[in-house]
């Protein structure tokens, strides 16, 4: 064969094997692209899934801490834990109120109550509860808005019977001194006196039907807080005023026989009157028998006095005037304010005496620093459905003491004629 008839079959050959690399070439380049892109889909997978592992140990870490936080927070003493014991406490507490000792509840609230935070006092000899410190402290701010002594008196808590008040009656003056003269101010006896108030323990009996009580709409709780504080003021309230110190509190009319005498000499723990200067009723210019009593009183117990009175009495002042007619009462010019004396406030206390021969109808001074109130914190409180048939009564007690304590700081009015 000739070579002019090769070359044609050549170049053919040529064609099909340049062809066939080419094609080789290209299957060549496709695998060398879906091994890159294999390679960057297996390093993209290994990324996502460290970023997943990162992010679940993340993840794995806050959710132990915040069940650390919750075990902590269910915890005794945490805010969290006393909340949800407190709820608890409550709970038990009503539903013992409702069933008595029917189903355990009683047992239930015994069990509860030695655990609870809120439980100031200890379970009564005789039997009974404490009450929950929510219902105590509802029943505690009544009582503070109806008792108007209390409303101004200084009042403390305590955890014992056994308080004592230490008041300094004079001894720590002052002295001018040169910058190398002698100091005697240290060698000076401070007086003291020792103020202790007398305590007693003060009982109230709220009651319902046995009906009423089991019925799921009755509010046990405001029918608690609404009948006892009621009771509990009004007793306590008396007591601050002329209680006569056993099984109750001293009240501020109720200590040695009040005197004439002045501040400076007169014995520590009695009470200074101004006479009204007729024996039975008010001085004939009864406004200046109010300014003497008013500035008997010395300056710095002015700044906080006021005066305490029943109505009746503040009725028969809202009649006096002075010599140019001028109104001895000044009725308040808002609703939530109280009248006044010479711009001092009345308290009005309905177990104030009256006006009569002896009496001392009205009391001027800072009670804050002169009246003291001793509250041993917590309510405690029994259930009983026997006594009273179809009732179930629930007597409440709470301990509380008082006395006068700094004397200086209250004058009296008495009904006398000198």
């Amino acid at each position: 064969m000739a070579l002019e008839e090769l070359k044609p079959l050549i170049e053919e050959g040529n064609r099909k094997i340049e062809a066939i690399r080419t094609e080789v070439e290209s299957r060549k380049s496709a695998d060398f692209l879906a091994e890159q892109k294999l390679a960057k889909m297996e390093a993209d997978l290994a990324a996502t899934l460290a970023a997943k592992q990162a992010i679940d140990l993340k993840q794995q870490a806050l959710e132990a801490r915040l069940s650390e936080v919750e075990t902590k927070s269910n915890r005794p003493g945490s805010a969290a834990g006393n909340a949800r014991a407190a709820e608890e406490h409550k709970a038990a507490f009503i539903d013992y109120i409702r069933k008595g000792a029917n189903g355990g509840a009683d047992q239930r609230l015994f069990d509860i109550q030695q655990k609870a935070a809120d439980v100031r006092t200890s379970t009564n000899a005789s039997g009974g509860f404490a009450l929950p410190k929510e219902i105590a402290d509802q029943i505690m701010k009544v009582v503070f808005d109806i008792s108007p002594i209390r409303q101004i008196a200084r009042v403390i808590l305590t955890g014992t019977t056994d308080y004592h008040q230490v008041v300094n009656t004079g001894g720590f003056g002052a002295e001018w001194v040169g910058e190398t003269s002698t100091r005697t101010l240290g060698t000076t006896t401070p007086n003291f006196a020792d103020v202790v108030p007398s305590f007693g323990e003060l009982s109230a009996v709220p009651e319902a039907t046995r009906h009423s009580i089991s019925d799921l709409f009755f509010d046990v709780e405001a029918m608690l807080v609404a009948d006892g504080a009621e009771r509990f003021a009004i007793t306590e309230g008396l007591a601050f005023v002329s209680g006569d110190g056993t099984n109750k509190p001293t009240g501020f009319l109720s200590g040695p026989t009040p005197v004439t005498t002045a501040d400076a000499t007169r014995a520590f723990g009695t009470l200074q009157y101004i006479a009204t200067g007729q024996a039975a009723a008010l001085a004939t210019n009864a406004f200046d028998t109010f300014k003497d009593l008013q500035y008997t009183l010395r300056a710095g117990y002015r700044t906080n006095a006021r005066w305490v009175m029943n109505s009746i009495v503040m009725s028969t002042l809202a009649k006096v005037k002075d010599t140019t007619g001028q109104y001895l009462l000044q009725p308040s010019v808002a609703a939530d304010d109280p009248d006044t004396i010479d711009g001092k406030p009345i308290t009005i206390a309905e177990d104030m005496p009256n006006i009569g021969a002896g009496n001392f109808p009205v009391a001027f001074g800072d009670f804050a620093r002169g009246y003291l109130i001793a509250d041993i914190p917590g309510i405690w409180m029994a259930r009983d459905e026997i006594t009273k048939v179809g009732w179930v009564r629930m007597p409440m007690a709470k301990r509380v003491g008082g006395k006068l304590l700094d004397t200086n700081a209250i004058k009296l009015m008495k009904v006398a004629a000198s």
